[in-house]
């Protein structure tokens, strides 16, 4: 029989969360780490909030399915029959929709069963309504979204005051005091999140739904702090992901590449229907069941087109390398796309925004995982390097890439930053037709 799915998601958490080993106490998403199967190595296809979310729930790359920048700023799916909720729905699926979407300024035109209207999508609103829905009788099967606003900027203040002094910042992010308490203040959103997630849990538990429904647990993409959300390198694409329910039991974690585009295969697997033509991920079950090595892929892929601002970008992952192409002049970072932090003011006062960024760059990842290194200038690596930059063009042509063919323009009525400002709060423009000038801002 099809299986109920929950998809439990939230905004900018990459991996950031208690299973993955982190010192941040989420014990709710570690007990469902512990009952399911944990994915080390996923990753989203776009870092952007809208463009992750719509790749996920088309099964599409976003320069396929329209997504290249933000749904609340004028950006859109081509085509919203694209949708897994309406593939689902024509199977006879119930569909409820519960906080966050991200991928339409108007959610009604998602075509879910029931839209909760709720004050907020912050887990004090979200977790009750999500609570009402499980607990009234809900039609099986079901698919219902429920979306978190946690870990999103900005963060409630740190509820600790011993984060305050022994938080350790990630890796990526040099340990200053004004970034530790940052870093101390995303801990007390990442309470909040994991909060949520083990309100809905325990309200499926305590229903008996878990049994026959699949829990998928993951967020868009990566931390909300310099170099990660909106980036390319792996603090910027890589995401939580676990799975728990028919299939996917254990407590066991897989190092196996993943993208987000394998979700919906998986999910039509699960639910017993025939997946739409359009797919390019493959389902997941094969590979848990361990009938299928060694992974579903050799590589993955990831792109960024707009987030506030253009910044036209492409990257082909594999489990030892990443090869990021920039496709545009522009030659430092693009600071409207990194959200207003203390850690932001941190980099800017020591000079970031003068930092040249490299058009090309080539990463071994065994002996950088870091990606501070570029070494696309080294002639050991020039035979990967040439393989990598041609896997990528050979897949912007088979999935039609229109960065291929110069600037992408924005769609008319998208509101844009320049490239060369600081903030996405600073005057924005209005795109009023297809043109190149559009893209840039300049």
């Amino acid at each position: 029989m099809p299986c109920n799915v929950l998809y439990l998601h939230s905004h900018d958490t990459g991996r950031y969360v208690q299973p993955y080993g982190h010192a941040i106490p989420t014990p709710n998403i570690q007990w469902l780490a512990d009952q399911g199967v944990m994915f080390r190595n996923a990753f989203c296809a776009a870092p952007s909030c809208s463009g992750s979310r719509a790749a996920l729930l088309t099964g599409e790359y976003c320069h396929s399915n329209g997504m290249m920048g933000l749904a609340h700023r004028g950006f859109s799916l081509y085509d919203y029959d694209h949708q897994l909720v309406r593939i689902l729905s024509a199977a006879g699926y119930h569909t409820e929709l519960i906080g966050e979407q991200h991928i339409s300024a108007d959610p009604r035109t998602l075509g879910y069963d029931v839209l909760h209207e709720i004050a907020d999508t912050r887990v004090n609103s979200v977790g009750p309504a999500a609570i009402e829905a499980l607990t009234s009788g809900i039609p099986e099967p079901f698919f219902m979204s429920v979306g978190f606003f946690e870990t999103h900027r900005s963060f409630f203040a740190p509820s600790s005051v011993r984060d305050r002094v022994y938080s350790l910042p990630p890796p990526f992010l040099p340990d200053t005091p004004e970034i530790r308490e940052d870093v101390a203040a995303y801990k007390a959103s990442a309470r909040s999140l994991d909060h949520g997630v083990g309100t809905v849990l325990n309200a499926l538990h305590e229903t008996g739904l878990d049994e026959s429904t699949l829990v998928i647990c993951t967020t868009d993409h990566g931390l909300a702090f310099p170099t990660a959300k909106a980036g390319l390198l792996d603090r910027g694409i890589g995401v939580m992901m676990i799975l728990r329910g028919p299939g996917f039991t254990g407590g066991r974690a897989i190092d196996a590449l993943v993208s987000h585009v394998d979700l919906f295969p998986t999910i039509c697997e699960a639910a017993e229907t025939e997946p739409p033509v359009w797919l390019v991920g493959r389902s997941l079950l094969p590979l848990v069941a361990g009938h299928e090595e060694p992974g579903v892929r050799s590589e993955i892929f990831s792109e960024l087109t707009y987030h506030a601002a253009y910044e036209p970008q492409r990257a082909i992952r594999t489990d030892r390398y990443k090869y990021i192409r920039r496709f545009d002049d522009y030659p430092y970072p693009v600071l409207p796309n990194c959200d207003d932090s203390p850690s932001k003011d941190a980099y800017l006062d020591r000079g970031w925004d003068k930092r040249r960024v490299s058009r090309e760059a080539l990463h071994d990842l065994f002996f950088n995982p870091g990606e501070g290194r570029n070494l696309f200038d080294h002639p050991e690596y020039a035979e990967i390097l040439a393989d990598l930059r041609a896997r990528l063009r050979r897949w912007m042509e088979a999935t039609g890439d229109p960065l291929l063919h110069g600037p992408v323009p924005g769609p008319p009525g998208a509101v844009i930053n320049a490239q060369t400002q600081r903030s996405a709060d600073d005057p924005t423009f209005v795109v009023q037709e297809a043109t190149n000038a559009a893209a840039t801002g300049r």
